[in-house]
């Protein structure tokens, strides 16, 4: 893990940095707290435990566990209105302070569109900025699957979004922010830092 120090370096030195959501960003994860909503938490979780302890590809375990879930369009949108997603604390000011120092900031997520753009808007994050999968439903709203192509959706993803980013602005340096698997995946291309260590004043 990187010193204090290190991590200020990292930070000045930075072109981008792109945030993990669940549990990073915010203090929930999305897609346990839709299951909840949906009355197939308990379920989920156990679902989640046992892909944890195998090899069960990111992809299959979001197939698996959102073909249980099933959320309909108008779930997914009281969600949001009802139990919306809690930012972590400091969060707002580390984006504030990024902005300010011309860091581009962006949201490479495991987690669902509409749910990570309600975070980027709290955080002043264009749409543009995010990165996460796209649930699909019929016209009735009634759910209908996932965008499996979405990079995100599958293991390595967001290592993929990264050198996308990279080849699109040039950027020479992006840090990546997250707390699980699939974040260490994109390191490299991007620079790891562990958000439990991470303090306003890495920016100072």
């Amino acid at each position: 893990m990187a010193s204090l120090l290190e991590m200020k370096e990292i930070f000045r030195n930075a072109d981008a940095v792109c945030f993990d959501v669940d549990s990073t960003v915010i203090r929930e994860e999305g897609i346990d707290e839709l299951a909840k909503f949906c009355g197939v938490g308990d379920a989920v979780a156990e679902m989640t435990r046992r892909a944890m302890g195998g090899t069960v590809t990111f992809k299959a375990a979001l197939t698996a566990r959102l073909g249980l879930i099933r959320p309909s369009y108008e779930q997914v949108q009281k969600l949001i209105s009802d139990n919306p997603p809690q930012l972590t604390p400091g969060i707002r000011e580390l984006v504030n302070r990024l902005h300010q120092r011309g860091v581009q900031v962006f949201l490479v997520s495991g987690g669902f569109q509409s749910i990570v753009e309600h975070v980027a808007l709290q955080l002043n994050i264009p749409t543009a900025n995010v990165f996460a999968n796209r649930l699909k439903f019929y016209f009735n709203g009634e759910y209908a699957g996932f965008d499996e192509t979405q990079p995100t959706a599958e293991s390595g993803g967001k290592g993929k979004v990264i050198t996308h980013l990279k080849e699109q602005f040039h950027f020479k340096k992006v840090v990546m922010i997250g707390d699980g698997a699939t974040d260490m995946e994109a390191c490299p291309p991007a620079l790891n830092s562990n958000p439990t260590s991470l303090k306003n004043d890495s920016l100072k």
